[in-house]
């Protein structure tokens, strides 16, 4: 397990600045929202362009028609036969007021397809006039030469289109115009143009200032929250990268930081409970290290010392076989040990199968109590509840079960004591059964209770009378209990008794 951690915690610091994943995370996201901000801005230029066209357009549109109509009013009127020049100037003051309200160029062309009137034909309340014709010139406009076919297709009405006019023009403009009827007769065109390139880059221009300086304000606040939020989600698991290096040398007390309810959230609680559990893991190992280092070397220490005094003769011949009798209970001690190990780690890989076979489970409670007859009778306890055992056919593994309840009858024996009682019950029905083993003793306390299952934990070591368990075997017995199928629980009152029962299916798991 340090291992990994060290291997995790080595490579988060070789990545911490090449591949920052708060540089990352924020990069990204600042590319996202940039990209993003610029797709708007493509799109509002497209619709504010079209937007513009299609208003300039209309209201060209407008305009053409009401100075067609006002010129036709104009050169119908009476008015205009006795004050010609006055009428002329009028129209030239309209379609100047028009041009410089709208942006665009209004003027009026004759039936030959020249511009007879426009804004600057007109000069301080004088119209400017050719010297020799005495016609009415421009020369803006006197290049100006509009096509019979284009006339022709003005006279069929609504001509609004974009266009250079087969090259008359040097760009692009909205041409729209209007024939001028007199007594239901075209005597001249009303003719607009608006540069459709530079309207609609000066209005599309105001409208990308506005947007950028938008933009600009929207992005810096958008910079600043997604720096505290990437700020705030990678916390974290900096926290994480810290605690990770600490666990790597043994310090597992860093914890993260479990803020709101979220998937992140789930993970610092998960992971803070997986530091507790390697907090307690190494707890334990440690003292399951001590614990076996002192089961090994106290048999070990007793072994050699009893050997050495029988070889050497300081142990009197007569007293051999007594020496040899304490050797040989150290050696059992040691296989005891020894099997719980390897059990447990079988266990844990995977590699114990179940063999189970129908068997009576209280002709199994009664020859394992066969096996604590002599001390039992040493410590002269008592022995309740065989008489009212029954046989009991259950299909189980019973070399496991064999092991179940030769721990708890051990545990019972050792716990309980001088002229103390052990009871034992057998309770089936259709589809469980029940085994309870009850002794006399200390007791258990309330808050150890909870954790005697748990492997390596030795019910308070200060007791002498705990000094030949390593903290496996009931952490064994709940193992094999539920690969059966079963349950198994531990009540206790200290200073009353002590009592484990366990519930097994009888039919098979």
């Amino acid at each position: 397990m340090a291992g990994k951690l060290k291997k995790i915690s080595r490579s988060v610091i070789e990545n911490k600045y090449s591949q920052s994943l708060f540089v990352r995370y924020f990069t990204v996201s600042i590319l996202i929202i940039i990209v993003c901000f610029s797709i708007l801005g493509l799109a509002l230029l497209v619709f504010v362009g079209n937007y513009w066209k299609n208003e300039k357009t209309q209201i060209i549109r407008t305009n053409v028609l009401d100075l067609a109509s006002t010129t036709g009013d104009v050169l119908s009127s009476n008015r205009m036969k006795s004050d010609t020049e006055g009428s002329l100037i009028m129209l030239c003051y309209n379609l100047r007021t028009v041009s410089r309200a709208v942006g665009a160029d209004f003027f009026i062309v004759n039936s030959d397809g020249q511009v007879a009137i426009c804004q600057e034909s007109l000069v301080s309340d004088y119209l400017k006039t050719d010297e020799e014709t005495g016609d009415i010139r421009c020369s803006i406009h006197s290049a100006y030469k509009f096509s019979d076919t284009l006339l022709n297709e003005v006279n069929r009405g609504n001509y609004c289109q974009i266009t250079n006019l087969s090259g008359m023009l040097d760009d692009k403009f909205i041409v729209a115009a209007e024939p001028i009827e007199v007594n239901d007769e075209t005597v001249a065109y009303c003719f607009c143009l608006q540069p459709l390139e530079q309207g609609v880059n000066t209005y599309v221009f105001d409208i990308l200032k506005m947007f950028l300086f938008s933009s600009a304000v929207a992005l810096v606040l958008c910079f600043i929250a997604v720096y505290l939020m990437t700020y705030s989600l990678t916390k974290p698991l900096r926290q994480m990268s810290y605690a990770t290096k600490r666990y790597s040398v043994g310090d597992f007390s860093p914890r993260v930081d479990v803020r709101g309810r979220d998937e992140l959230a789930s993970l610092c609680a998960e992971f803070n409970a997986m530091a507790t559990a390697l907090a307690t893991l190494e707890s334990s190992r440690r003292n399951f290290v001590a614990n076996v280092s002192h089961e090994l070397k106290t048999p070990m220490t007793t072994i050699s010392g009893y050997m050495d005094a029988i070889l050497d003769g300081t142990i009197e011949k007569s007293e051999q076989t007594h020496y040899i009798q304490i050797v040989s209970d150290e050696v059992k001690r040691l296989s005891r040990l020894v099997v719980a190990m390897l059990n447990m780690s079988k266990i844990e890989a995977g590699e114990i199968k179940l063999n189970p076979t129908k068997f009576d489970i209280n002709e199994l409670i009664f020859t394992t109590l066969l096996s604590f007859e002599q001390v039992i009778s040493n410590k002269n306890i008592e022995i309740t509840g065989l008489e009212k055992l029954s046989p009991v056919e259950v299909k189980a593994d019973r070399d496991m079960l064999h092991q179940v309840v030769y721990n708890l009858v051990d545990n019972a024996v050792k716990f309980t004591p001088e002229n103390g009682e052990i009871s034992l019950s057998a309770v089936a029905d259709e589809k469980n059964v029940s085994v309870s083993i009850k002794n006399t003793g200390a007791g258990v306390s309330s808050e150890e209770i909870t954790k005697i299952f748990e492997r390596f934990y030795k019910v308070d070591k200060s007791r002498s009378y705990d000094v030949k368990g390593a903290g496996l075997g009931l952490y064994i017995v709940k193992t094999i209990v539920e690969m059966h199928g079963g349950t198994i629980r531990a009540d206790s009152v200290e200073g009353q008794y002590t009592n484990f029962t366990f519930t097994i299916p009888v039919g098979g798991f």
